[in-house]
């Protein structure tokens, strides 16, 4: 019994550790106009992950409208030159987007698995993740190679929810450091500015 305890303790402890670890591998990269923006190193890979975190006046209902919306997503989010829904198969969607570069840079597309699920708290969780060979290649786009990201909308109060927009991708072909550490910083920031004015101007 006391080895049992022993062992649960432990590993308690080990979980614990392991998340505070985790949390402070993040670095604080922008806090402007409400919105704050964070970056860590991953393992393996020279671009960083990133982490946007907002409060907006809605309920979940509203954020995930926008969300499931392709024309209206594609207005919010950063750089997205079209949005496309594939396929919809109950809490499961397979997406098709076009993002813009800036000059000489190639630009790309990705196509996403996107997952549903409410939480207890009475908000939602998206899992974004990359299927780069869903679709054929497109002519003058580079395919995104490897995608995941997480969209968690938690409810505040009866009008107000907090939004952590949560992603790191490897955009395939050559990118240039300072567009790359510069995205994981615009990526986000815009995003959530343009989702929150969206969502409060309604």
């Amino acid at each position: 019994m006391r080895s049992m305890i022993k062992t649960i303790v432990l590993t308690t402890m080990l979980t614990m550790l392991s998340v505070w670890t985790y949390a402070q591998d993040w670095k604080l990269a922008k806090d402007e106009d409400g919105i704050k923006v964070y970056t860590r190193s991953m393992e393996g890979s020279k671009y960083k992950a990133y982490r946007g975190i907002v409060q907006i006046k809605a309920t979940p209902e509203q954020i995930a409208q926008l969300q499931e919306n392709a024309t209206t997503s594609c207005a919010w989010l950063y750089r997205c030159q079209q949005l496309k829904v594939l396929k919809q198969q109950g809490r499961e969607g397979w997406t098709y987007m076009r993002i813009e570069m800036p000059w000489p840079v190639t630009a790309r597309d990705v196509v996403l698995h996107v997952t549903s699920e409410q939480l207890a708290s009475g908000g939602f969780l998206r899992r974004l993740k990359g299927v780069p060979d869903y679709i054929p290649p497109v002519e003058g786009y580079i395919r995104v190679s490897s995608f995941d990201g997480t969209w968690q909308v938690t409810p505040k109060t009866a009008d107000n929810v907090e939004v952590i927009y949560e992603a790191q991708s490897e955009p395939g072909g050559s990118v240039p450091s300072w567009l790359a550490n510069s995205f994981v910083v615009d990526a986000p920031f815009n995003t959530l500015q343009r989702l929150r004015k969206t969502a409060e101007s309604r």
